[in-house]
């Protein structure tokens, strides 16, 4: 298939709206990713499976976004971000409908792996694009955009779909129209996008294994920005697949919206910790970041095995705020220090290790938590990503700006 078969833009968006469509399909991307969770414990009642299966419908999804940049993560850089963002617009858009049909866990899978392959391909090129048409080239504004996004994103999807499936009909089928209508919309839109890079008048869609690729000048900010991701996105992971069980636990309901009030209050405080925290020096936000992550997964890690609720809601809370700015601190240092030439696939690498954080520790809680239970796999888990915190707040402390004086002037050397 050539690019030739997308023609131009016949009334192109400006850059300002440009980007925010960028940024917006970065976020629609994340929302879809958790509107399946409030009703996880619908289809497990429906269909009579356990939370292994339950574990693996959700890591499915998580794969398939792996696969995806594992396959085409340079994609965009080749046939342009457009021709990329309007494909996986379109299969976000059709895959709704298995998921409004779903009646079997098969069809959870299959949905599920759709979307996690189309959802791989709308990161890539949306956070490329992202840099491509910020006004300035600013590569604060970018990871500020970006990380808000996310976290906006993530948060809202669980709640407006738990707020749907608590006072409305047809709990399996409207959460999905939403979304479709949204893709739809999102599609449309994508049509108008005038292309932000230059791209070969021969180019031609190819899916061709591809190893993760960071260029040399990048490879220390993306070393960072891997650590922030994995102890961040790893919490995401535990939360979204098994924090409606101990939200159910420790608030003693088990009300759908009471189920996501964790995933909602982390992904809230995650990106006002932004909003407030995003000037901050790229070091700073994930040497602070870090450690409120490790001192509000404490309080989690208590709230599980005493079940306090005010431990729990304080603990999701700080674990928020810390998520955002260590997340925000890596991801700012890595997008200042890639070159333009490999813009998606630095950032492609990037939401490898983002999505193998989010999906793999899932994965393997949701094995443990039969034998153990949700309180003794969240001590567990919790403590772990602790200590991952801590280690973020090492590399991050180490690559801080030394000033020191040198012939009478002050210049900054790096840690």
């Amino acid at each position: 298939m050539s690019v030739a078969s997308f023609p131009n833009a016949r009334h192109p968006l400006s850059r300002h709206a440009a980007y925010f469509l960028a940024a917006a399909t970065i976020g629609l991307a994340l929302f879809a990713s958790g509107t399946p969770s409030p009703l996880y414990g619908t289809y497990s009642q429906l269909w009579g499976f356990d939370a292994v299966v339950l574990t693996l419908v959700y890591a499915t999804y998580a794969f398939g976004v792996l696969a995806t940049l594992l396959l085409a993560g340079r994609l965009s850089d080749e046939v342009g971000r457009r021709p990329v963002l309007i494909i996986a617009m379109a299969t976000l858009a059709i895959v709704t409908v298995p998921f409004m049909l779903a009646d079997s866990v098969i069809w959870l899978f299959v949905a599920r792996g759709i979307q996690g392959l189309a959802t791989g391909l709308a990161l890539s090129a949306a956070s490329a694009a992202l840099l491509d048409l910020h006004p300035n080239r600013d590569p604060v504004s970018v990871s500020l955009a970006n990380g808000v996004a996310s976290t906006i994103g993530m948060g809202a999807g669980v709640m407006i779909s738990a707020a749907i499936v608590e006072f409305l009909p047809a709990p399996r089928v409207l959460p999905y129209v939403l979304l479709a209508i949204l893709f739809l919309g999102f599609l449309v839109v994508a049509w108008r996008l005038k292309e932000p890079v230059e791209v070969a008048p021969d180019a031609r869609f190819r899916l061709t294994p591809q190893r993760p690729y960071v260029p040399q000048v990048a490879r220390r900010p993306f070393m960072l920005a891997s650590l922030a991701v994995l102890s961040s996105w790893s919490i995401g992971g535990l939360f979204l697949s098994l924090g409606p069980e101990l939200s159910a636990i420790v608030y003693k309901s088990d009300a759908h919206l009471v189920s996501g009030l964790a995933v909602f209050m982390l992904a809230a405080a995650g990106a006002i910790s932004q909003l407030l925290f995003g000037r901050w020096a790229p070091w700073r936000g994930a040497v602070v970041g870090s450690l409120a992550l490790a001192a509000g997964m404490g309080m989690i890690v208590a709230a599980a095995a005493t079940t306090s609720a005010v431990l729990f809601t304080l603990g999701a809370i700080v674990t928020g705020a810390g998520f955002g700015t260590a997340f925000l601190g890596g991801l700012r240092s890595l997008s200042s220090a890639i070159p333009p030439e490999h813009r998606a696939a630095t950032m492609s690498a990037f939401y490898l290790v983002a999505y193998g954080s989010l999906s793999i520790p899932a994965v393997i809680a949701g094995f443990v938590v039969e034998p153990l239970g949700v309180r003794e796999t969240f001590e567990i888990f919790g403590s772990a990503i602790i200590l991952v915190a801590l280690l973020v707040t090492a590399e991050a402390w180490r690559q801080r700006p030394r000033a020191r004086l040198r012939t009478g002037e002050l210049s900054a050397q790096p840690g």
